[in-house]
């Protein structure tokens, strides 16, 4: 993911993740959302935001890699 200078809020993640939920797989939509349930560190947000984003337009290779990184978080 590329460097971006926005901090995004929790609210910010639980939109996004919200938006990406249909094209996520179940488990990863699920344990991410139990995830969220707390405040993170500014750095997991920011995180985790950039890798739902445009989660829908990346290819099945890329979708796979970041389901791995989101699971690690989780």
């Amino acid at each position: 993911m590329g460097s971006c200078p926005i901090d995004h809020s929790l609210s910010d993640v639980k939109k996004k993740l919200a938006e990406q939920r249909e094209f996520l797989p179940e488990k990863v939509a699920t344990d991410l959302a139990a995830f969220l349930t707390e405040e993170k560190e500014q750095k997991v947000l920011n995180d985790v935001f950039h890798l739902l984003k445009k989660y829908d337009l990346a290819s099945v290779d890329e979708r796979r890699e970041r389901e791995q990184k989101l699971l690690r978080y989780v």
